[in-house]
C-alpha cells in the first residue's frame, strides 16, 4: 500500500521524504530475534508470540476498531515502516480490553473501567471532530485529526462534555498513550529500532559501563530527519517542556 509522502519524515539534506523501511531508527541491520537461542524457553515463547500471533478484534465493534485504528495511527505513526514490519498495536490493545479483569496496572479514582472509558472517549473525540471541523473523525485529514487529539493532550476538549464529564480527559489521555506506547515498545521490531539488546536471561549483559554495545548489538548510526509535513509533531509542546525538562527537538534525536 502506497504511503502519502506528506506522512513521511523528511531528509533535511535533500528535502525529500525518507521512504518506508523494514527497520527505521539508528541501528540498521540489527535483529534482536537473531539472539533467541540464548533465551530460556518461556521468554522465547512470549517474545515470538508478539511477532507471530496477532489476536483478533473482539472488544471493539468493527466501526469502533476503524475509529481507534485512526487514533492509534496519529498517536504513534508507523508510516516510516514498510507494511510487513508495522507493529499491530490495536489488536493488542483490544485483547487487553477484551479480558475484563486485565488492567494496565492502575485505576484512577473516579474513572470508569478502561472498557467504558474507551467507548466514552470514542464518542467524545467524534463530538470534538464535528465541533471543530464539521465532519467525523474518520473523514478528517491527518493534520485535522492531530488538532482534535491535541485538545485531549491539552485537557481542553471543546465539545462532548456529556462524555468527558464521565471520563477524565487528562487521565484518559495518559491511559491511551500508555497503552499505545506500551504495546509498541514491547515488540521486537521496536527493540531493533532503538537498539535494545533484548532479554538478558539467562545470558545476561556484559558491557554495563561506557555505553558500548554488546557483542551481538550494532553501533548507532544516526541520521537527520524532519517531521512529516502532515503532522503536528514538530509543533505540539511535549510534556517534557511543559514541566521544564530538557527538550530534544526534531533532527537531534529519535524518530517521529
Amino acid at each position: 500500500m502506497a504511503v502519502d509522502p506528506k506522512l513521511l519524515p523528511i531528509d533535511p539534506n535533500t528535502g525529500e521524504p525518507i521512504p518506508p523501511r523494514a527497520q527505521p531508527g539508528y541501528y540498521p541491520g540489527y535483529d534482536v530475534l537473531s539472539q533467541q537461542e540464548f533465551w530460556d524457553d518461556a521468554t522465547r515463547r512470549v517474545v515470538l508470540q508478539r511477532v507471530n500471533d496477532i489476536p483478533p478484534i473482539r472488544f471493539f465493534t468493527e466501526e469502533e476498531a476503524r475509529f481507534m485504528q485512526a487514533v492509534v495511527d496519529r498517536i504513534l505513526p508507523q508510516d516510516d515502516r514498510d507494511e510487513l514490519h508495522r507493529i499491530p498495536i490495536l489488536p493488542r490493545l483490544d485483547a487487553r480490553l477484551h479480558e475484563e479483569n486485565v488492567t494496565n496496572g492502575t485505576r484512577y479514582e473516579g474513572m470508569p473501567t478502561d472498557q467504558e472509558a474507551y467507548r466514552l472517549a470514542i464518542k467524545g473525540i467524534e463530538a470534538i471532530a464535528r465541533h471543530m471541523h464539521g465532519r467525523g473523525f474518520l473523514e478528517l485529514g491527518p493534520l485535522e485529526q492531530d488538532e482534535v487529539l491535541e485538545t485531549l493532550h491539552d485537557n481542553r476538549p471543546p465539545a462532548g462534555q456529556e462524555y468527558w464529564n464521565r471520563v477524565h480527559v487528562h487521565r484518559f489521555w495518559l491511559i491511551l498513550v500508555g497503552d499505545v506506547v506500551g504495546v509498541y515498545y514491547s515488540h521486537p521490531y521496536a527493540w531493533n529500532e532503538i537498539g535494545f539488546g533484548g532479554p538478558a536471561y539467562p545470558r545476561g549483559y556484559f558491557r554495563l559501563e561506557g555505553g558500548h554495545p554488546e557483542p551481538w548489538e550494532v553501533d548507532e548510526a544516526r541520521y537527520l530527519w524532519e517531521p512529516p509535513p502532515a503532522s503536528r509533531s514538530g509543533e505540539i509542546l511535549p510534556l517534557a517542556e511543559i514541566v521544564g525538562h530538557e527538550l530534544v527537538m526534531p533532527g537531534q534525536g529519535g524518530t517521529h
